[in-house]
């Protein structure tokens, strides 16, 4: 007999849409620009395939969050997304309020495409802007300009979306604090409920990297200032840090990216998604031609030690600003926070880079910006378990 879904395990779905219509300048994902209609077609059917084939084992499990990913998943028609995800409501236990996302590239969608998913059962739409300003988007690679973007929003708004996130991006050459603020001042005009703010990384293998030595990128003073100048900016109007890059209205947090910072249990389907589930941890390669193929693309798998899973939870749940709590964390590992992490985490709390919270631990939002550093020393303690 089946559990009742307040008693079944949760459970995320990640689906890669390795496609997009050009690949940016600092992109690593894993996509193929200007894909054919014949190979988006067989892409579609083989991950629908393999959504049937690996749902038997998750019998237990309530879906609660889905989340398209890529690439750019709308450059694909509406009738294949929805496609994609019927199977999903057909093969698995889908919560009726579970959080259901695209990423979504400005231009690659209008009110009639935006009505058809929101027909189909999305609810959720995060929309790449990285910048308002065009040289800024110039710079990138972007196809878009700000004016596309403020396009595709209002569409998204006519068809009935209420949840949507942009994401914006500091460090770009060229950008400044001042035209960083300009941007997130346009955007906040548009009454986001998500905003994700990240910093430019450059990849290997990118066209940035081969350019690096290049790129008029901001210097370390200056990034210091876009991120907290960003973070007084966002919080004073009303957008509240959740997680290092992450700011939400009250109640708008990303609860797919939750999972990941809480690892909670997720599957990932297509090339170069990642799952964690029943106790493995496993990816796929990133060889679109082998999965449309149907050849096996399973890259890596690890079953983690008790300890490897404590270690994973406090470096990720450290992202967050609420931090790690040391009840929950005892009752997940069998373990004592203070004996294995206090020491290391309380030489940091005078330095105004920790902070130890009612219930545990939490870095400030001067310790965020140099966390990995913290974490990296913090989690030689771990030796002790």
């Amino acid at each position: 007999m089946m559990r009742g879904k307040a008693e079944m395990k949760r459970l995320g779905i990640y689906l890669h849409i390795p496609f997009c219509r050009s690949k940016c300048l600092y992109c690593d994902f894993c996509s193929l620009p200007h894909p054919q209609a014949e190979q988006t077609e067989r892409y579609v059917r083989v991950l629908c395939e393999d959504l049937t084939r690996r749902a038997e084992a998750c019998g237990g499990y309530l879906v609660d969050t889905v989340y398209f990913g890529g690439g750019t998943p709308t450059v694909l028609p509406d009738a294949w997304l929805a496609e994609i995800l019927e199977t999903v409501f057909r093969h698995y236990a889908v919560s009726p309020d579970a959080e259901i996302t695209a990423e979504c590239n400005p231009a690659t969608g209008d009110l009639a495409y935006f009505s058809r998913l929101r027909s189909a059962g999305f609810n959720r739409l995060s929309i790449g802007l990285q910048s308002a300003e065009e040289r800024e988007l110039r710079a990138l690679g972007r196809l878009h300009g700000f004016a596309d973007f403020c396009r595709t929003w209002e569409q998204a708004r006519m068809a009935g979306f209420r949840n949507l996130s942009a994401d914006v991006m500091s460090g770009i050459p060229g950008q400044s604090t001042e035209s960083r603020l300009e941007t997130l001042e346009k955007l906040c005009e548009l009454e986001p409920e998500h905003i994700s703010s990240y910093d430019l990384i450059i990849e290997e293998g990118t066209p940035f990297a081969r350019m690096a030595d290049r790129l008029p990128l901001p210097d370390e003073e200056e990034g210091r200032r876009m991120y907290f100048e960003g973070i007084r900016f966002l919080e004073s109007r009303g957008w509240k840090q959740y997680e290092i890059s992450n700011f939400a209205k009250p109640g708008y947090e990303s609860r797919h990216n939750l999972k990941y910072w809480n690892c909670d249990e997720f599957l990932g389907f297509g090339p170069a998604a990642y799952s964690d589930f029943l106790g493995v941890r496993f990816g796929n390669s990133r060889d679109v031609a082998a999965y449309i193929d149907g050849r096996e693309i399973l890259a890596e798998s690890e079953t983690p030690s008790l300890r490897e899973r404590a270690n994973e939870c406090v470096m990720l749940q450290m992202r967050l600003c609420r931090g790690v709590d040391t009840v929950e964390f005892a009752a997940r590992f069998g373990m004592d926070f203070e004996a294995c992490f206090g020491a290391g985490l309380q030489k940091y709390v005078p330095h105004g880079l920790v902070r130890k919270t009612a219930r545990g631990y939490a870095l400030t939002p001067q310790g965020m910006f140099v966390s990995n550093s913290i974490l990296s020393e913090i989690l030689d303690f771990s030796e002790k378990l």
